[in-house]
């Protein structure tokens, strides 16, 4: 068998690291080392420049794990990356070379994120977005409680217009050359499901898993799910 595989985990736009504290303790019961990237969400190309960075360090394969957002950053990470053996994603996007996450999210009709993002100047240029805290609840994790929605809604990192606006910069999409699993809910009101099965059957999913009544914040509401898509990947890249 190859070397077991560091599970690297990239949130997206308005989340943070500690969205994946359930599928952690998961993976951890597994005896799998876990990193939990703090994604910049400046850039694209920015934020998969530090996350390569990331995996150099690491020194190990990988697995990469991209939420929403993160999903474009993992896909862009791992082209051309021998280190990377296996990318999971969770509600998140997988372009192709010239496609944003704001392209992907609107070729389905479904989301209502546009209505609820507050969006302002930053110093660097352009605006960025964050989920009004009143709408937060039912746009982001309808399927959790109250209480940590409202936890969720005050810890959320903000995103930038470039970073949605931004287009897989790479020749050839890290999920055409690495194999990839998806798990979703069909009521993300971020990401239509639709868009989601659309990118999980273009990339070849090894397999996907759609959760009926499972919101955006699916690694939250459902970390077994999630958690399976990732130990799939793991026993893969240790055949």
């Amino acid at each position: 068998m190859s070397e077991q595989p560091v599970i690297v985990l990239v949130h997206g736009a308005f989340a943070e690291s500690a969205s994946w504290n359930r599928v952690i303790q998961r993976l951890h019961s597994n005896r799998l080392s876990v990193v939990a990237v703090a994604n910049p969400l400046r850039s694209v190309e920015g934020d998969a420049a530090y996350l390569r960075d990331v995996i150099a360090g690491i020194g190990r394969p990988v697995i990469l794990v991209g939420h929403s957002y993160g999903g474009i950053v993992i896909t862009q990470a791992a082209a051309g990356n021998p280190a990377v053996r296996g990318l999971v994603y969770v509600a998140a996007f997988a372009p192709e070379p010239g496609e944003s996450a704001l392209l992907l999210s609107g070729k389905f009709e479904g989301s209502t994120l546009g209505g609820a993002l507050v969006a302002y100047p930053v110093a660097s240029g352009g605006n960025e977005f964050r989920i009004a805290e009143d709408r937060f609840h039912q746009q982001f994790c309808a399927d959790l409680d109250a209480g940590e929605a409202a936890l969720m809604a005050a810890t959320q990192r903000p995103v930038t217009e470039r970073a949605l606006s931004d287009e897989l910069a790479v020749s050839e999409a890290g999920w055409r050359t690495t194999p990839s699993w998806f798990v979703f809910g069909d009521a993300d009101a971020n990401i239509p499901a639709a868009a989601l099965r659309f990118m999980a059957e273009r990339a070849s999913s090894r397999k996907t898993r759609e959760i009926a009544g499972a919101s955006h914040a699916i690694a939250a509401s459902q970390p077994d799910a999630v958690a399976a898509a990732v130990l799939d990947a793991v026993d893969h890249a240790q055949k």
